[in-house]
C-alpha cells in the first residue's frame, strides 16, 4: 500500500538515529515474501512477510474499513499516491499489487520490545497512517532505557 511505504521511508531515512538509540526496527507485512520483496529490498532494516497474520493476531492488530475511511489518513494517502507515481515513472518503485494478499484494511500496530521480550510501549493505529513518527520512537526508546539503568542501580551505588 502507498501509505506504508510512505511511512517506511520516513523511518529508512533517520535508520541511523534509530540504530543509534539501541533500536533495531522489524516491519511485519501480511504479504507473502515473494509480493513483498521488490518493494522492501532496498530498506536497511528486517522485513518479515506474514502471510498467514500469526504475529498480527498474536500481537492484537487488526483489520478495520477505518484504516482507510479515516479523514486523518486521507491527505498522507493523497500524498503517497502523487510520490509513488512520481517514482514509478522514474523507476525508483514499482507499482503497488492490484489485489494485496490480505487486503487494504490492515490497521498498523508498533511496538517497543525489550531484548528479554517484554512489550514496553504499543501503539495500535487507529487508521493506516497512525504510526509513532521517528521522534516518538527515539524518545520512548530513551524513556525505557532511562528507565532499564534506573532499575539496574542498586541502594547506595552512587555513594
Amino acid at each position: 500500500m502507498p501509505v506504508c511505504n510512505l511511512h517506511l521511508r520516513s523511518v529508512a531515512l533517520r535508520h541511523r538515529e534509530i540504530e543509534a538509540a539501541g533500536v533495531r526496527e522489524v516491519v511485519v507485512f501480511h504479504s507473502p515474501a515473494d509480493e513483498l520483496a521488490p518493494h522492501v529490498a532496498d530498506l536497511p532494516f528486517a522485513v518479515v512477510a506474514d502471510p498467514d497474520r500469526r504475529l498480527y493476531a498474536e500481537f492484537g492488530v487488526e483489520r478495520a474499513p477505518r484504516a482507510l475511511l479515516d479523514p486523518r489518513v486521507w491527505g498522507p494517502i493523497l500524498w503517497a499516491v502523487v510520490s509513488g507515481v512520481w517514482n514509478v515513472a522514474r523507476g525508483r518503485e514499482r507499482l503497488p499489487a492490484g489485489r494485496p494478499h490480505g487486503g487494504r484494511l490492515g490497521l498498523p500496530g508498533d511496538f517497543l520490545i525489550a531484548p528479554d521480550g517484554r512489550v514496553l510501549a504499543a501503539k495500535y493505529g487507529e487508521h493506516a497512517y497512525d504510526q509513532w513518527p521517528v521522534g516518538e520512537l527515539l524518545e520512548l526508546a530513551a524513556r525505557a532505557d532511562a528507565r532499564a539503568i534506573s532499575e539496574r542501580r542498586t541502594p547506595g551505588a552512587d555513594i
